[in-house]
């Protein structure tokens, strides 16, 4: 009797200990917790030590590397330093990074990030001043530099059936011969954006819509076994696409979605995507000036393409523990 209790008890504290360290996996490891919310973000990255530690298991996957000649470290006592075992060349998980020489808390920057990933049109200094506390310098300049970790290095070419379409970013004029033109023949800012039906986004602040330059961004973002480029009837579209497979849907005519063979030809699906970036900046940033559009762009680009991803916040950190700094001269220069 008294064995067979024992056997009850190894086996109850088995999967009691094995149920402890499941939970632990799961909550406890930062790079496996999926998008959290605030509360849990405050739990698991409320102190900058925390941080730190989730930068080096995001940066380093098989411990310290010097920056500068990649060769292992050694941790520097009570200091959130390593020093190279090679050219001794002192270092911190943030040197080189986005992160790189800012004296700002990282806890802020681990929950400005988070609300940045979280808000569907984005969060405007102003609002990243009042949630976190801060000044409007520091949340503007931490704002840029994270959309600067943003960018896409690597960008697949896009597939399948293709939507292109431009739009027109910019107030309202008032008197002189731009009153009452919004689009085309207006002063304002050109934005083209390719986007693949159930795939990824590509938006670019354009300086025209000549057959040149849109053909250039047809080249660089779309794979030449494409099979169906879809636009509005641009005059300059037939000639940037050239021989690509080519659907035109007629917006002079009032024409915005027609049926072929069972396939939907309309460029609504970029639209769809246009109409986000525009509530984005009338409702979230108000006013963006055409220096910095680029980079607002892709920041909805980046956010749009993972909108479906578990892991979006995480994935954000490792694009800004690997993305080169971004100093207050180049970006205001």
């Amino acid at each position: 009797m008294l064995d067979h209790l024992r056997v009850e008890q190894v086996l109850h504290e088995f999967v009691a200990g094995h149920i402890l360290r499941m939970l632990f996996l799961f909550h406890g490891d930062a790079m496996n917790t999926p998008n959290i919310n605030l509360t849990q973000l405050t739990e698991q990255f409320g102190t900058d030590e925390k941080c730190r530690k989730a930068l080096e298991q995001l940066r380093w996957k098989d411990g310290a590397k010097c920056p500068r000649c990649d060769s292992s470290a050694t941790a520097i006592a009570n200091r959130f330093q390593y020093d190279c075992d090679k050219c001794h060349y002192q270092f911190s998980v943030t040197a080189g990074t986005i992160f790189h020489d800012s004296h700002l808390s990282l806890w802020k920057w681990f929950m400005t990030t988070a609300l940045l990933c979280e808000a569907k049109k984005g969060m405007s200094a102003c609002q990243i001043q009042r949630t976190v506390g801060m000044s409007y310098k520091t949340a503007w300049y931490l704002c840029h530099r994270i959309r600067a970790a943003m960018i896409e290095i690597d960008k697949p070419k896009l597939n399948g059936q293709i939507e292109m379409d431009e739009t027109y970013i910019g107030g309202k004029a008032r008197g002189g011969k731009a009153q009452g033109i919004t689009g085309r023949g207006s002063d304002k800012e050109i934005v083209v954006g390719i986007r693949q039906r159930n795939g990824e986004l590509r938006l670019f602040h354009s300086k025209d819509v000549r057959a040149k330059t849109l053909a250039k961004y047809i080249r660089e973002n779309v794979s030449q076994d494409v099979e169906v480029i879809i636009t509005d009837d641009l005059p300059a579209y037939p000639r940037a696409i050239g021989d690509l497979p080519h659907e035109t849907v007629n917006h002079t005519t009032k024409e915005y979605a027609r049926y072929e063979n069972g396939a939907c030809i309309s460029t609504n699906t970029v639209e769809s995507a246009f109409s986000l970036l525009k509530r984005g900046i009338v409702g979230s940033w108000h006013k963006i000036s055409a220096k910095h559009l680029a980079a607002y762009l892709d920041e909805m680009t980046f956010r749009f393409n993972r909108r479906k991803r578990s892991d979006l916040f995480i994935d954000t950190l490792r694009h800004m523990v690997t993305a080169d700094p971004l100093t207050f001269e180049r970006l205001t220069a």
